[in-house]
Order: C-alpha cells, then sequence, then structure tokens
C-alpha cells in the first residue's frame, strides 16, 4: 500500500539547503520514491498554512519510505537540510 511523506519545510539557508537538493534525487529513486508535490507557494483552502515548502513524496510501502529515510545515503544529505531549514514531516498510508 502507497505511503506518502509529507513535509512543511521552512527554509533559511538556501545555499545550504542546494547541497541537500543537490544530492536528494537519486537517493529518492534508489528507494523507489518519486515526488508527487513541491511547492513553496500551496493555496490554503481553509485555515492557515505557515509559511514552508509543501513537500510530499510517495512510496510503495512504509518499510521503503523509512528505509529511504534512514539510509545512511539520505542521512549524509539530511545534515544540510537540518542545518538550513526548519520542518515538520509525517507519514501516513494511502487507499491504493
Amino acid at each position: 500500500m502507497t505511503h506518502y511523506i509529507v513535509g512543511n519545510i521552512t527554509i533559511h539557508d538556501l545555499d545550504r539547503y542546494r547541497l541537500y537538493e543537490a544530492g536528494f534525487m537519486p537517493i529518492l529513486q534508489a528507494h523507489g520514491g518519486k515526488i508527487v508535490v513541491v511547492s513553496d507557494a500551496p493555496t490554503p483552502l481553509e485555515g492557515s498554512w505557515g509559511a514552508g515548502r509543501l513537500v510530499v513524496l510517495a512510496f510503495e510501502s512504509a518499510e521503503a519510505a523509512k528505509g529511504w529515510m534512514t539510509s545512511p545515503e539520505y542521512q549524509e544529505i539530511a545534515r544540510h537540510r537540518l542545518a538550513a531549514s526548519d520542518a515538520t514531516i509525517v507519514m501516513a498510508q494511502g487507499f491504493s
């Protein structure tokens, strides 16, 4: 069953964050992940949305998603994201 990782990311050091982005796709693809959404300006339809980037990633399973996020390769680039941004990241099971 598809699992989604959803992030609300506020970037405060774009140059450092770009180091994270530079290595992101090969690692995501190696774990079977796909980008569904990246938006720096999502449109709130109800309630408020804090300033930040919306990211939605899709994986075939919870195990694949967790494997990607905990992999040594991802952890190596994640240090740039952690230093360059503040984020709330969640995982949720989809319907398909």
